[in-house]
């Protein structure tokens, strides 16, 4: 089984910035993606960004700029630096793992709060 803890969340200023950390635990074999979904109040879970094995990145729209994702493939756990934060980034963070074998993990998420 694998788990995965998301850290970093908090309240912070329009303009500021934060970095969530997701850590990972347990048997983990061919970790493929990692990624950063959220979901903000009374919407549905959608990407923020992801990060291939190889490294390869992809991001929404909405952040693209602004936000970077990172991976430590030694430590199997992946970052999100936000910066230029905006009030819409409002939303619970999510951290997800895919394997090579199809098997998709995803942790409890932490709170993200931008302030105007």
């Amino acid at each position: 089984q694998v788990q995965l803890v998301e850290s970093g969340g908090g309240l912070v200023q329009a303009g500021g910035s934060l970095r969530l950390s997701c850590a990972t635990s347990g048997t983990i074999r061919m970790l493929n993606d990692m990624g950063w979904y959220r979901q903000a109040p009374g919407k549905q879970r959608e990407l923020v960004a992801t990060a291939t094995s190889g490294g390869s990145t992809n991001y929404a729209a909405s952040v693209k700029g602004r936000f970077t994702i990172s991976r430590d493939n030694l430590k199997n756990t992946v970052y999100l630096q936000m910066n230029s934060l905006k009030p819409e980034d409002t939303a619970v963070y999510y951290c997800n793992c895919r394997m090579a074998n199809g098997m998709e993990y995803w942790g409890k998420g932490t709170l993200v709060t931008v302030s105007s």
